[in-house]
């Protein structure tokens, strides 16, 4: 049934739900908060910044063209690693943590025969590498728990490189559709989609939202450099002694501004290479190339590779990592929307009543 409003009613509805629409519009807001922007690390000597950048436009549509596939699509807005996780980071890890805890990451020494490879020896700004899945996991859970969040991935068992357990339902963030991961944990690895986005989603292309084949905002292949900045450059098809580039030189910035996902080294990935989280011994994804590869497709939407998260391949020089930060922590106690607005309706009532006695 349809009623008329007078039009002094119609004035006090409208500032009333203006009021309303604004507080749900906060709601919102909180709900997809992000945290980009500089998060600092450690303390002391060991203190260290990581500079995260915001992956909007949540509910995007998936790539069906690269692999694998569909892939692409998250539903919320998070935060990820402007550039790879450095060594500088992993060494203060290490004396913050890790060394006193008999869970010391180690790094790759770039040595072959006792002589340095890389000229003047691995820098403190190079992307750490030398590791396996489950030691960049045992960091991961560092950020988390330093900074008072839940640990993102289950380990039961000492060792830095043992093999994580799933999250079971009794645990507090377990989540059924990613055993791998503590919803309740900030940071964590990239899952399979979020990189996926990170790198090759572009909703402001030119002809509509979509993916490009490259990580810096194109479908040709980028100009291969061994360190630099430029647009549509990666660091790639370079000699095995030049090493990879520091990880703020690492070549093109994808649509969303991040460095490095396209070569300089191989990134490991949250996700099972089968996609099912299924057990902690299954083979992890890695992606985006490295320094010394030459093959086109690796640093496009179609590379990838499996590797066991307890190996050590070829001393796993070429493989680094990155970190997401998660823009969905529990935002503060509200009212849930439904009972705002009710509120809301009752107010207006209340305001609607005021207006009849004064009449």
């Amino acid at each position: 049934m349809i009623r008329f409003i007078p039009t002094s009613w119609r004035s006090t509805r409208s500032r009333v739900l203006s009021v309303a629409a604004g507080a749900l519009a906060a709601v919102a807001g909180m709900a997809a908060q992000s945290f980009a922007g500089t998060v600092t690390f450690g303390s002391g000597a060991n203190t260290f910044n990581m500079e995260f950048v915001t992956v909007g436009d949540p509910g995007n549509a998936n790539d069906t063209t690269g692999i694998p596939n569909p892939a692409g699509r998250v539903d919320q807005t998070y935060d990820i690693g402007k550039f790879e996780v450095s060594r500088d980071m992993i060494t203060k890890y290490n004396a913050a943590f890790g060394t006193g805890n008999s869970l010391e990451i180690p790094l790759a020494s770039f040595n072959n025969g006792g002589a340095n490879v890389v000229p003047g020896g691995p820098r403190a700004a190079m992307p750490a590498s030398g590791f396996t899945w489950n030691a960049a996991a045992r960091f991961v859970n560092w950020l988390n728990e330093s900074s008072g969040y839940a640990a993102a991935y289950k380990f039961t068992s000492g060792g830095v490189n043992t093999n994580i357990d799933l999250w079971a339902p009794g645990d507090a963030g377990y989540d059924a559709n990613n055993r791998y991961r503590n919803s309740l944990a900030r940071f964590v690895l990239p899952n399979t989609n979020e990189w996926y986005k990170a790198a090759y989603y572009d909703p402001n292309k030119s002809g509509g939202a979509g993916y490009y084949d490259y990580a810096t905002g194109s479908d040709t292949k980028p100009t291969a450099v061994a360190g630099g900045t430029g647009d549509n450059t990666a660091v790639y098809a370079n000699t095995y002694v030049q090493g990879p580039a520091d990880v703020t030189n690492a070549g093109g910035l994808s649509p969303y501004g991040v460095m490095g996902l396209g070569g300089n080294v191989w990134e490991w990935q949250e996700s099972s290479a089968d996609q099912t989280n299924s057990a902690g011994s299954l083979d992890r994804m890695v992606r985006g190339g490295d320094w010394n590869n030459n093959q086109a497709d690796f640093p496009s939407s179609l590379g990838r590779l499996g590797i066991t998260p307890s190996a050590l391949v070829f001393s796993n020089d070429w493989i680094g990592f990155r970190v997401v930060s998660r823009s969905s922590d529990p935002p503060p106690a509200v009212p849930e929307p439904s009972m705002m607005l009710i509120g809301t309706l009752f107010g207006l009532g209340g305001l609607v009543a005021k207006r009849r006695r004064k009449k």
